[in-house]
């Protein structure tokens, strides 16, 4: 635990903030103001465009990616940084459809994060050959995984409920009827213990501004198996992702391993940060921060129920079985939330009626946990949220 107290120092956190909500977005890491300084002033602005060699922007696709890398079991070369993770999802599920031809079915879930259907969709519809995106209850998507599927497409964890599927057993099950199985991992990279490698999972995707706290719009990541990686063809053949950008060939010919994964000009000052941001795992094992982030996450769920009779437990009971965050159900949850939040604590709230809160060993105490677990107490028993400013929808719940 000490470890962890003195990595809270490293992040700001507002004075009397109780922030639960690195699940949605990671608070800012005190190092970054300076990192993003110094890119600015001290590369950007005396090199110009010789910074893309003397400071080293060139590279920071694939050295970010490999200090990703340590945390989802991705061995060295085998993940690169940038775009956003919806331009990743397409890359994705693109290249496994070229990997199975003849296969019509992309099977999802609906705890998958709406937005990795939406681009799932609009590829299919654009391929225009008669794909068809399946979407099955979580629970029922072993049994879905058929000689028919071409891809497999899940977020391990449900950025609703937190619920965690089994990475191994589905891997393994889509291996078994010859499909090709993609993992989003915005909700567990930095979160909990990943194993890419272990699980032979084929690609895998995730965004950088949660549990990984590179800030708001910092660029994604995408994985390939390395001995599948060769046989993808990028079907967003950018030009950073040729083998040879500074050839200009008027003809695309895919980079050699993960490189040919890259698309457009990486965002420098963004992953400058991001880089800063990194250091908070340095050090660290995934295993203890999981291990914190479940105490953490239990004593959530004992303080308020025994003190809240109100709302009923939308994540999973049994810890090992959900990621870190705890999600409640309340009839009126859009406005406890708003009321959580003008007392200082944040969480965030998802349709129809989840409140959720992330957990991060990183930055968050047993004193956070205790004083959310009051206040939101307090709220619902006093019927606090019920106030016109509360209901007000805002644009981001």
């Amino acid at each position: 635990m000490s470890s962890f107290k003195s990595r809270r120092d490293m992040f700001h956190i507002p004075e009397g903030i109780t922030y639960l909500d690195g699940n949605s977005l990671g608070p800012m890491p005190k190092a970054a103001e300076e990192r993003a300084r110094s890119a600015i002033a001290e590369e950007w602005g005396p090199m110009l465009i010789t910074g893309w060699n003397k400071a080293g922007w060139m590279n920071l696709p694939a050295r970010l990616g490999d200090r990703i890398g340590r945390l989802i079991g991705a061995p060295e070369g085998s993940t690169v940084v940038g775009d956003t993770l919806s331009i990743k999802v397409y890359q994705a599920v693109a290249s496994a459809l070229e990997l199975r031809p003849g296969r019509k079915i992309v099977l999802s879930d609906n705890g998958n994060f709406p937005s990795d259907l939406y681009m799932a969709d609009g590829l299919l519809k654009s391929l225009g050959q008669g794909h068809e995106l399946k979407v099955v209850d979580p629970e029922a998507v072993a049994a879905n995984i058929t000689d028919q599927v071409a891809a497999v497409m899940l977020t391990q964890v449900d950025y609703r409920t937190g619920r965690v599927h089994d990475m191994k057993a589905i891997t393994e099950k889509t291996h078994d009827a010859g499909a090709i199985m993609i993992w989003d991992l915005a909700h567990s990279a930095g979160a909990l213990p990943v194993d890419l490698a272990a699980c032979k999972a084929d690609i895998a995707v995730g965004c950088t501004y949660k549990y990984l706290n590179g800030g708001p719009g910092a660029p994604a990541f995408i994985y390939v198996r390395p001995d599948l990686v060769d046989q993808v063809r990028p079907a967003l053949s950018g030009w950073l992702g040729h083998a040879a950008p500074f050839a200009f060939d008027l003809d695309y010919r895919p980079g050699d391993g993960i490189s040919r994964m890259r698309v457009g000009t990486p965002p420098v000052l963004q992953m400058a940060v991001l880089d800063t941001a990194l250091d908070a795992f340095d050090d660290v094992e995934m295993t203890d921060i999981r291990k914190q982030s479940i105490r953490l996450s239990e004593q959530f769920i004992s303080e308020v129920e025994a003190s809240c009779k109100d709302v009923e437990l939308a994540s999973p009971r049994d810890p090992e079985a959900r990621g870190s965050q705890v999600s409640f159900r309340f009839h009126e949850g859009y406005a406890a939330m708003q009321a959580l939040i003008a007392r200082g604590v944040i969480g965030d709230f998802r349709a129809p009626d989840i409140m959720r809160f992330g957990f991060c060993p990183l930055y968050n105490t047993e004193e956070d946990v205790s004083r959310a677990a009051g206040a939101l107490a307090e709220i619902i028993a006093t019927g606090e949220w019920d106030k016109p400013e509360f209901r007000a929808r805002k644009a981001v719940t």
